[in-house]
């Protein structure tokens, strides 16, 4: 195995930084909040930007895993376990593109209690006491190791009444500074009854729109490397989530930057690494690609057989 991430084995955070830049034009449309907008801030007298949220990275570093065409892992990470919900004969999702990943009302709320069964039992020894994080870590690793990597909260009072919880080990987000409003806007035309009832969809409609420029963007990584050696796993289960999580920010990075259809981003620079100090180079997602089937096959142990969990989806 040719995979190094020896210095990182004492360190309590990988943190990285990517300059980014818009891949045409100058402007960009920034991730907007229902009764909010664009999360605009000040920081030491400099216009910010939130460009993307931790939880939407989170969800954007859990797709760039999942091959659309396929409806499967992309290929480098086939052996992975996840849950798959089938509905009606047919795939209806899973707990890599479920927001929720293994909480998600179609795994968990269904008729099909089988699943929810099996975590009872498994999990059964925290129903008083406090919560055993390492045995939790165990079973996730069992039936979903992405929901260790981005974090889950079993919100059901049956599953140690409701206080089954993990932190995302890797989160991410996108700032912008010296940000900018470019206002614009349009019209939705209607040549046949410009002057039609526009509640129901009639008439000539316009809209404003704001998008943004900004004198620098910035992708930020942090790994919660203590996070990870705290959960007691096997040693090939630890390599496996720790490259797996670099997979992930090198995959967003070089497929997974286009947010919205006004929001088309690149790199612009190299991958900084702000910590550790000392000597790490990032693997390439060549040399990731390579060594994560050898890494899913050293852990396979520890995951459910089969390692895809079919679970069927009908309302209870």
């Amino acid at each position: 195995m040719s995979l190094n991430l020896s210095a990182l084995a004492s360190q309590p955070r990988l943190l990285l930084e990517v300059p980014l830049k818009p891949l045409q034009g100058s402007r960009f449309q920034p991730t907007g909040f229902p009764d909010l907008g664009a999360a605009t801030y000040e920081h030491n007298q400099v216009n910010m930007l939130l460009v993307e949220s931790a939880q939407s990275m989170a969800n954007r570093l859990e797709a760039v895993c999942w091959d659309e065409a396929a409806d499967d892992l992309v290929a480098p990470l086939r052996g992975l376990p996840y849950v798959k919900v089938v509905s009606d004969g047919k795939i209806a999702t899973n707990s890599i593109l479920e927001s929720h990943r293994i909480n998600s009302p179609y795994i968990l709320e269904g008729a099909d209690k089988s699943f929810f069964d099996k975590l009872k039992t498994e999990l059964g020894a925290m129903a008083t006491g406090r919560v055993d994080l390492k045995l939790l870590a165990n079973v996730l690793l069992k039936y979903d190791a992405n929901a260790l990597v981005h974090g889950v909260f079993l919100a059901k009072k049956e599953l140690a009444g409701g206080r089954l919880r993990l932190p995302r080990m890797l989160s991410a987000f996108i700032e912008a500074e010296n940000a900018n409003v470019v206002a614009s806007g349009g019209v939705k035309k209607d040549e046949v009854d410009p002057s039609g009832d526009t509640k129901k969809g009639f008439g000539h409609v316009p809209f404003h729109r704001d998008e943004f420029t900004a004198g620098k963007i910035t992708a930020f990584f942090n790994l919660d490397l203590a996070q990870l050696r705290g959960y007691g796993l096997p040693k090939e289960a630890e390599t496996l989530l720790a490259a797996l999580s670099l997979y992930k920010i090198q995959k967003v990075l070089r497929d997974g930057l286009r947010l919205r259809t006004a929001c088309d981003l690149e790199p612009a620079g190299a991958v900084v690494i702000k910590r550790p100090e000392e000597s790490f180079t990032l693997p390439s997602i060549a040399e990731l690609e390579k060594e994560l089937p050898v890494l899913i096959k050293a852990a396979s142990s520890s995951f459910a057989n089969p390692v895809v969990t079919e679970v069927k989806y009908t309302k209870a």
